[in-house]
């Protein structure tokens, strides 16, 4: 039977399946803050079309995730529901990696095409089955804190990975791009064969789903914008992202220009990161003695405040600026922890009543929310500072200038939290209400799930 107590599922079940996320991790940050400007410089693409294919990429990344939560959730193979879905995304994202990290010398447009593709389709193959993965081998109210705090560990720990090699090779031979590129690259396949070999040997799965209907858009459509639960859950984590991207995105032009520091661009970015990688750890206790709605409000709160302080930071109380990081690195991700994993107990109440398995197509609009979430910080952020007079091609901004990208720095995030915090304090969904939800489940007469229609 699945409760909430800690059994219910073996931790290292949680490790083996974020495996992958490790390579996964290590890639993005390179492929979104250094690939650009390096094929540009370095290898002669414009950058516009740089953008454009990007742009399209995303697009493509958005848009097969829908497709690929419900074709997941109906899959039915001698290796599972969510596995091949895993398997042949990983395969893709390891070769789009290995071609856009070690490019050839004249690098058509025909070869970024074909790498940019096999990226951001495997991603999108990978990325939503394995989260469902992780919410049906997780069954418990508070085991899905555990594998959610576990994913998290592991993404922090990558991407400290990452920015220490940008770090180093900065150290080594200041702009040189294809060392960059080759260190970047040697991380990521390094890692991704033994993390794919890791979360495919993971012997915890689903059970098969049983003969499926023809699919009906409009039929998910409800099951997605009828549910009240999970539009709570889909717009605090967009409000979530948006808080992080915009202090993602501002954060170089605030240490350069406000605080006068450029040398601390990235060792700033790494300071935090790597205080990140205790977080998980702490959230997953913190999720497991409140409960997720409880831990939630209390990380968006605290996550709003320590934005806000930074409205207090100037140039000379660079110690201020440092503490702040510190608070930073241990809240980081805790509210997405709680969210990501809210959305499996969704799942399941969806499935009690009504049969239908949606936890694929539950996943793949939270990846969308994430996304959309990001894509407002950029949007609303930098034409914001240009609209307070803030311009960073100037060598000399007014004090008002910075005073407002000051502003937008803090209170942006700072908002973006508390709205988050605001949206999910009205999630009703408790470990007991769960642990009941779960008892039918497991006890129901016919094991075979109905997929949806």
């Amino acid at each position: 039977m699945t409760t909430g107590s800690p059994v219910s599922s073996p931790s290292g079940s949680y490790h083996r399946l974020a495996a992958i996320y490790v390579p996964v991790t290590a890639a993005a940050q390179p492929v979104a803050a250094w690939l650009p400007a390096i094929l540009a410089r370095d290898y002669g693409v414009p950058l516009t079309l740089v953008g454009t294919l990007y742009l399209a990429g995303q697009l493509l990344n958005c848009a097969l995730d829908p497709i690929v939560g419900a074709l997941s959730d109906r899959t039915q193979s001698r290796f599972g529901r969510r596995r091949p879905w895993v398997a042949g995304g990983g395969s893709l994202f390891v070769a789009g990696s290995a071609m856009l990290f070690f490019p050839p010398a004249n690098l058509g447009v025909g070869w970024l095409i074909a790498a940019l593709a096999a990226y951001y389709i495997g991603l999108a193959l990978l990325s939503t089955p394995l989260l469902a993965w992780s919410g049906e081998i997780a069954t418990g109210y508070h085991d899905r804190t555990r594998a959610a705090s576990t994913f998290t560990l592991w993404q922090s720990i990558a991407l400290v990975g990452a920015l220490a090699l940008a770090a180093l090779a900065q150290h080594l031979r200041p702009g040189d791009g294809q060392l960059q590129l080759t260190l970047f690259g040697s991380l990521v396949l390094a890692a991704a064969i033994p993390a794919l070999w890791l979360t495919l040997s993971n012997r915890d799965d689903s059970a098969p789903a049983a003969l499926a209907l023809p699919l009906s858009p409009l039929a998910a459509a409800r099951a997605v914008l009828g549910n009240p639960l999970l539009l709570r859950v889909l717009a605090s984590d967009a409000a979530v992202r948006a808080g992080q991207g915009i202090r993602t995105t501002l954060l170089l032009f605030y240490v350069t220009f406000y605080l006068g520091r450029p040398e601390w661009g990235a060792g700033l970015f790494l300071f935090q990161y790597a205080f990140g990688m205790l977080a998980a750890p702490i959230w997953q206790r913190i999720g497991v003695s409140l409960g997720k709605r409880r831990a939630a409000i209390l990380a968006e709160v605290l996550q709003a405040l320590i934005n806000l302080a930074l409205v207090l930071t100037t140039p000379d109380r660079f110690w201020l600026v440092l503490a702040l990081a510190f608070a930073q690195g241990i809240t980081q991700g805790s509210g997405n922890i709680m969210l990501r994993s809210m959305v499996a107990d969704v799942a399941d109440k969806h499935r009690a009543e009504t049969g239908e398995e949606r936890a694929g197509l539950y996943y793949s609009v939270f990846a969308l929310a994430d996304k959309i979430g990001g894509a407002l910080a950029a949007g609303i952020a930098l034409p914001l500072i240009a609209w307070l007079g803030f311009d960073p091609k100037s060598a000399a901004n007014s004090p008002e200038a910075l005073n407002g990208l000051l502003l937008v720095f803090a209170t942006g995030p700072a908002l973006a939290h508390a709205i988050s915090a605001a949206v999910i304090s009205g999630f009703a969904l408790d470990a007991e209400q769960h642990n009941a939800i779960r008892r039918q489940l497991d006890t129901a007469a016919d094991p075979a799930l109905q997929p949806a229609e």
